[in-house]
């Protein structure tokens, strides 16, 4: 699928071409080298909602900057996007459960302040809400227990002004 060089349209779409096809190749190898590391990189308690790599961006980037800054001994990232009016496949909405040595002797302020600190691009861009659950490991070993995050009460998906807005938005 290599584009042709003297092709009728020119240089500029062949060199267009080129480049899809170079960013298209070098994008599947390092989605299979994602997908081959986080069992040998990460720690075993890391967990995501999705597959890592390029399909999911912003959870994947959520996931490596928590795991490089506060080296937890578990941590999950959900994206809960879906359960927003937001459109499918969205990624907006996120809760982290980040159980680490560093929270020892800080504060549930002071451990919020560290992870979004190193979720600061995140914040500042493509993530709209960010539930935290920080816990000590011997906070995490006496209630491992995660609540369920409560319906969206913003504009739910279901409420009809709502769902001809995400129409007009496709």
């Amino acid at each position: 699928m290599l584009p042709e060089a003297g092709s009728a349209r020119g240089p500029s779409l062949f060199l267009v071409q080129l480049w899809k096809f170079v960013f298209l190749m070098l994008r599947s190898r390092l989605l299979w080298i994602c997908r081959a590391l986080p069992s040998a990189v990460l720690p075993s308690g890391c967990y995501s909602t999705a597959f890592p790599g390029m399909e999911r961006p912003v959870e994947s980037s959520i996931q490596l900057k928590l795991t490089q800054n506060l080296q937890p001994i578990h941590l999950e990232v959900h994206n809960e996007s879906h359960m927003h009016a937001v459109p499918k496949g969205s990624e907006t909405h996120f809760k982290v459960v980040v159980v680490c040595e560093k929270f020892n002797g800080m504060t549930l302020i002071q451990r919020h302040r560290l992870v979004n600190e190193a979720l600061r691009e995140e914040l500042a861009g493509a993530v709209h809400a960010l539930s935290i659950l920080a816990k000590t490991p011997q906070q995490w070993q006496q209630n491992p227990y995660i609540s369920q995050s409560p319906p969206c009460l913003g504009g739910s998906k279901y409420d009809q002004q709502m769902t001809s807005k995400l129409s007009n938005q496709a």
